[in-house]
């Protein structure tokens, strides 16, 4: 099972997920220059997304799909990151010690 993380973590990933298909969508449209930075954005975020929450097998299809083109429309990124998070949200909230009789 992949270890806890953070919820600083996890929410800074989303904000960037978040932001990064956010800019994707628009630059998919923009001709080969929005698909230069398309690209490059996408080996920025795989690496960042490996650093805050660890390598996912998720990241790499997200990275890998974004090629065919008019599937990067959809929102990779965030579905990699609630992949890459789902259950990792930190350990449950330690119980109330037990009485002794």
């Amino acid at each position: 099972m992949p270890s806890p993380l953070s919820k600083t973590r996890i929410r800074l990933a989303w904000a960037i997920a978040l932001a990064v298909d956010a800019l994707q969508i628009p630059a998919t449209f923009a001709g080969p220059p929005g698909w230069f930075l398309d690209a490059g954005l996408d080996v920025v975020t795989m690496l960042v997304m490996w650093m805050l929450l660890g390598f996912h097998w998720a990241f790499l299809p997200s990275f890998l799909t974004k090629w065919i083109p008019y599937l990067d429309i959809a929102p990779l990124w965030t579905l990699a990151v609630a992949l890459a998070t789902r259950g990792r949200g930190g350990l449950d909230p330690p119980s109330a010690p037990k009485a002794v009789n």
